[in-house]
């Protein structure tokens, strides 16, 4: 069902990407509402991770458009990283990327001054109201208790987490999640889960992911891609059953070690 103008955040319209005469993505569409949570996945080499590139403004398309905000109405395909990041799209990859030395209290506070820019963040002191946010924030990534600790000490998922946390706190309107439960615990990927289910309620969420038991579990829809193209979309029932989606990736692999399927 397509979605109605007034509700899209987010479009990309027929976008193709080239590497070298490769193409990694070819004329992709994809709608994103405000407050929806999209998963999009696909088998390796699908165009998944590209497709986040381009929204985030790391890789520009050969052909097509992105566009961003209030019914999807301002062109955002050729603009650079950094404005993109400013107008409200947050991109987390794969690898956390905190600050090792400094506490968990310390890596929010740094994240929440970096709005005020970088020579403004270095003597900058905060507002009751941003320590009160600061607070918020690290209670609902489940991280209050450990706010005095130095995140290298963190576990894998808590250094995620902690991640997550920080883009949270520089109000990004989408945030694009690159395969968050990578290396997590089992109780760390549930954990993960509610914290998107919340993360929705005040923003939209477009995630990479690749094990299909955490998908199934907490996406209500799915983009699926396959060699750079749509392949299909629709709730995760529906992509299930189609025929398609099965020849090329559901079922098809199952990682031995985690006894979840991947592609």
């Amino acid at each position: 069902m397509k979605e109605p103008t007034e509700s899209v955040i987010l479009r990309c319209e027929d976008v193709t990407v080239e590497f070298d005469g490769f193409k990694a993505v070819r004329g992709m569409n994809l709608a994103l509402a405000r407050g929806e949570l999209r998963f999009l996945i696909g088998p390796n080499g699908a165009g998944k991770t590209t497709l986040l590139d381009v929204i985030c403004g790391k890789t520009k398309p050969a052909a097509g458009k992105v566009l961003f905000g209030a019914s999807a109405a301002i062109d955002i395909t050729r603009m650079k990283e950094h404005r993109i990041a400013e107008l409200g799209i947050g991109r987390k990859f794969q690898t956390p990327s905190i600050f090792a030395s400094l506490t968990v209290y310390e890596n929010a506070e740094l994240a929440m001054k970096q709005k005020r820019g970088v020579f403004a963040a270095m003597r900058a002191r905060l507002r009751p109201e941003e320590r009160d946010r600061i607070a918020a924030q690290l209670e609902m990534i489940g991280l209050a208790d450990k706010a005095r600790l130095r995140a290298g000490g963190l576990s894998h998922g808590e250094k995620q987490w902690l991640e997550i946390g920080m883009m949270l706190l520089q109000e990004p309107e989408i945030l694009l999640l690159d395969e968050p439960v990578a290396g997590m615990t089992d109780d760390e990927t549930a954990r993960t889960g509610e914290l998107l289910r919340e993360i929705r309620k005040t923003r939209s969420v477009i995630v990479v992911e690749h094990d299909m038991e955490f998908v199934r579990t907490f996406a209500s829809k799915v983009t699926v891609m396959h060699e750079g193209r749509l392949l299909t979309e629709g709730a995760m029932d529906e992509v299930q059953r189609d025929g398609r989606v099965a020849e090329v990736y559901l079922g098809k692999r199952r990682d031995a070690d985690a006894g979840r399927s991947t592609a």
